[in-house]
């Protein structure tokens, strides 16, 4: 549940989650929740304070990593996602269409979940457990920054995911990630300007 809450911005970044209050609010027990804090401090999406009771969300300074690491593994993702996709790419197809009706109604909560929801679909098609869930965490890059892309956010809701779908229907892996490639970079780009300078 924070894990969700930290990935769908709804908490803040730069904002202190205090130990005490996370067991108030009824998330779990004392023990649940060091262990929840300890993971989410391990992938780097939270830093724990010397006196170990102020947890802070990291900052915008890890928006060049983030759009560095991508950029580069997201592409590489959907170029082995293709090879298998078959008719998991109607799957992709549905929630880019629940994702259009978020667009359409300017729903941000709605088209934050879709989003996610469609590339950590596209994650598991990949068959690359390395890049997925090793060292390099491709789907813990959500919550890097959490927060940043979402309050940043300058531009109207859109996506690429039609271009990238079409070209997996056509097993044309190169097209996908070139697809993919703009997709990630159309809505950071809108970030770099005011966040990385």
């Amino acid at each position: 549940k924070l894990r969700d809450r930290i990935l769908f911005g709804e908490i803040a970044t730069g904002q202190a989650v205090i130990i005490q209050g996370l067991v108030k609010k009824a998330w779990a027990g004392m023990t649940s929740v060091r262990e929840t804090i300890r993971c989410l401090t391990s992938e780097g999406t939270l830093n724990l304070q010397d006196n170990r009771r102020n947890i802070f969300l990291n900052s915008d300074k890890n928006i060049s990593e983030h759009y560095f690491l991508r950029k580069t593994l997201q592409p590489n993702l959907v170029d082995l996602a293709t090879a298998s996709a078959n008719e998991d790419v109607v799957g992709l197809a549905l929630i880019d269409a629940d994702l259009d009706d978020a667009i359409n109604t300017g729903d941000i909560n709605l088209y934050w979940r879709k989003n996610y929801e469609f590339h950590k679909k596209l994650y598991r098609l990949a068959n690359a457990p390395i890049l997925e869930t090793g060292r390099i965490d491709v789907d813990a890059l959500w919550t890097l920054v959490p927060g940043i892309l979402r309050a940043g956010w300058g531009g109207g809701l859109t996506n690429q995911h039609k271009e990238t779908l079409s070209a997996m229907s056509l097993g044309d892996a190169e097209k996908a990630a070139e697809a993919f490639l703009a997709d990630v970079t159309q809505g950071i780009d809108q970030l770099k300007s005011p966040i990385i300078g």
